[in-house]
């Protein structure tokens, strides 16, 4: 019956929508690109259905050779077998998933919504598979007699993990009520996700007189007008609700009243009772996470989410955030404080949400006599790429070659060839950084169309892709990036380093659970604004002056300004992602921003500090990638605080004996043990949480 149910899903879709003969479907040749880059130009939003149905078909049909096997089950003929299944779906999704990351429109946004159930649906048969999981339980019932390496034991363990969890074990009753749950929430995820992008896209801020635009930098200006002009209305300036045009808006329109307009506008997206509102949908996807734990015999579905993290408990999370959360909390309130003066000389009594930005620039300049546009032109983009590869090459011996003449993800990517300090191919990593409202989504994250592996016994290289929303080149000008995007592209070439390389043997050893995956990001970060880094790359577009030492010494004085703000705001969504999430029960009339208003106001956050994602657009934890896993960021800065304090304390920040130990006890194994034995390999100790509060400022 399941199997019909699937092959009936799978011809209603076809019966609509396949209609491109697989031999003319790039999607499903082979690709004969360099470097085996998927094809991009040649694929055509009508290829991907049939390609999806065609890999599932494929997968179902590896699945089910498994199961057929008549030989008894071995960790070869299931464990490896099971782990190599899937290859084509794979490379098919990590295409589309970069279509609707960066090249979204109406049309994709449809092919995802019809795909959803359809995917939900194969993944469930596998996941729930009898046939299947009796040869992985049964490889795993005599695992101490099969003389597995240390990797292949992990591996095992894992899989078997991975099958329980996923609901392997139930009755059948309950495995058809999880089926539905997971499809439920699947769609679920996806219209919210949707819903965001929309309303991101939707509001528009229209300034038509010059002196409302006191305050901004020409270069703001020039990006405005340069977005009014794009939209057929040349004179007027044009300002969205991507960060590269609010955040600098914020932060600099003199106009206190358009920065209420800016800032309620960013607030209330997915919340304006319009069709992408997300309060209903936010609130069926609580329920029906709540159900699945329940399932699954837990009483709320944080326990069940992060059981199988560093963390283990939500015990352990509140533990860690409560802690910071106190000196982040006074730490705010005296910045608050010294804001005050300044606001008095303007005539403002009370410090609103709207106005934080605004006066911290402000005591920025008064106090450390610099401010964001001082510092904007040693920050050209490619400039600081070319610091991210100096980075890279001091730590692990990478070197960077442009790419021409390769298939690219958009047309503003460029591509780099990858190799290691012999010279051999390490990988390709792609660079996609420009905000492009209503295609893009928002934020940066990195990818891959190809994850690292290996084939008859030979290493394939990754394929890695970094995805910013970085302000765009204006006029003549470059792109030229505020320090928050300097950290954020470093942060997220971390996450490439990762990616390039580690060097497992099996698939399922890639990953790293939720809150270890960002110590390589937030470990990047630290070689970010390094005086001996900035030379290197800080250079001023115009003239190619290194940035001058005054300036960095500047820098290095206001560090810490405004980590009161970042801290609380970053762990106001923390809490509020966890609190949905330790709901055992949740009210048939839940309010949801009464909910956020009363779980916030009563550990005193202040109001004037929004958390940096409000329920209606937190895309992190109603999307399912940081699900009750918000705190993953501050979880793993207590280990990377920690690990950039191996460096410092050799007086050499790229120490090469630490470099090379990091690599190899942590970057090269991944998944291979278990994430605290990784770090302790490499560190000796397990990780205290003064590192932190120091790096923050808070002690």
């Amino acid at each position: 019956m399941k199997k019909q149910l699937l092959s009936l899903l799978v011809a209603g879709v076809c019966a609509v929508s396949c209609n491109t003969a697989d031999s003319d479907n790039p999607l499903l040749a082979e690709w004969n690109t360099p470097f085996g880059i998927p094809p991009f130009e040649q694929v055509q939003p009508e290829h991907y259905m049939p390609a999806f149905v065609e890999a599932m078909a494929q997968e179902k049909a590896e699945i089910d050779a498994i199961v057929n096997n008549p030989e008894e089950p071995t960790f070869e003929n299931t464990i490896v077998a099971y782990d190599n299944t899937g290859k084509l779906l794979s490379r098919i999704s990590s295409v589309f998933s970069s279509a609707s990351g960066v090249n979204s429109n109406d049309e994709i946004r449809e092919i995802a919504k019809e795909l959803s159930p359809l995917r939900s649906a194969h993944s469930s048969e596998i996941a729930l598979n009898d046939g299947l999981f009796k040869r992985v339980k049964a490889v795993y019932e005599k695992r101490d007699s099969l003389g597995l390496r240390a990797d292949q034991m992990r591996l095992l363990t894992e899989m078997y993990k991975d099958f329980e969890r996923a609901g392997a074990n139930l009755p059948a009753d309950k495995k058809e009520e999880l089926k539905k749950v997971n499809a439920e929430l699947s769609a679920l995820q996806l219209t919210s996700g949707q819903n965001i992008l929309k309303e991101t896209a939707a509001y528009t801020l229209v300034v038509e007189k010059e002196e409302d635009l006191a305050g901004l930098t020409p270069d703001q200006i020039a990006e405005a007008a340069s977005r009014a002009e794009k939209a057929g209305q040349s004179g007027k300036w044009f300002f969205g609700l991507d960060n590269p045009s609010i955040m600098p808006f914020l932060a600099n329109a003199d106009n206190r009243e358009l920065r209420k307009q800016m800032l309620t506008a960013y607030l209330n997206r997915g919340n304006n009772n319009n069709s992408e509102d997300n309060k209903e949908v936010i609130k069926k996807i609580v329920e029906l996470r709540l159900k699945k734990a329940q399932i699954m015999g837990k009483e709320n579905y944080a326990q069940f989410a992060i059981e199988e993290r560093m963390a283990k408990t939500p015990e352990a999370v509140y533990n860690l955030l409560d802690q910071i959360w106190e000196p982040a909390l006074a730490m705010a309130k005296k910045e608050a404080a010294q804001m005050e003066p300044l606001m008095k000389k303007d005539g403002i009594d009370k410090l609103e949400a709207w106005d934080w930005r605004y006066y911290a620039q402000k005591v920025m300049a008064e106090q450390y006599n610099l401010d964001e546009a001082s510092m904007a032109p040693y920050f050209k983009l490619e400039n600081v790429r070319e610091g991210i590869f100096y980075v890279a090459n001091k730590l692990y011996g990478l070197s960077f070659k442009q790419l021409d003449n390769v298939p690219l993800p958009s047309s503003e990517a460029v591509a780099f060839e990858v190799t290691n300090k012999d010279g051999g191919h390490q990988g390709v990593v792609f660079f996609d950084m420009f905000a492009r409202p209503g295609q893009k989504r928002g934020g940066a994250w990195c990818s891959s169309f190809r994850g690292q592996s290996y084939e008859n016994g030979e290493r394939v290289a990754p394929l890695v892709t970094i995805v910013g929303n970085f302000s765009r080149p204006v006029g003549d000008k470059p792109a030229l990036l505020t320090t928050d995007e300097v950290t954020t592209f470093f942060h997220e070439f971390g996450h490439g380093i990762d990616n390039l390389l580690k060097d497992v043997q099996y698939n399922g050893l890639r990953g790293y659970p939720r809150d270890f995956v960002e110590i390589h990001s937030q470990l990047n970060e630290h070689w970010a604004f390094e005086p001996e880094v900035l030379k290197e790359y800080a250079k001023h577009y115009e003239t190619g002056e290194v940035i001058p030492t005054e300036l960095v010494e500047k820098m290095e004085k206001a560090g810490k300004y405004g980590q009161g703000f970042a801290t609380v705001e970053y762990l106001a969504a923390s809490y509020l992602d966890m609190d949905f999430h330790v709901l055992k029960e949740v009210p048939a009339d839940l309010d949801i921003n009464a909910f956020e208003e009363k779980t916030l106001g009563d550990r005193g956050l202040l109001p004037q500090i929004p958390s940096r994602y409000r329920t209606t657009y937190f895309n992190h934890t109603w999307g399912g990638g940081y699900t009750a896993g918000y705190y993953s960021y501050i979880w793993a800065e207590v280990l990377d605080a920690d690990a950039y304090e191996a460096y410092k304390e050799t007086g050499d920040i790229f120490n090469p004996e630490v470099a090379a130990k990091y690599k190899k006890e942590i970057l090269v194994r991944a998944g291979e043990d278990d994430a605290m034995t990784l770090y302790v390999n490499f560190r000796g100790k397990e990780p205290g949480i003064d590192p932190l509060l120091k790096n923050r400022g808070l002690k």
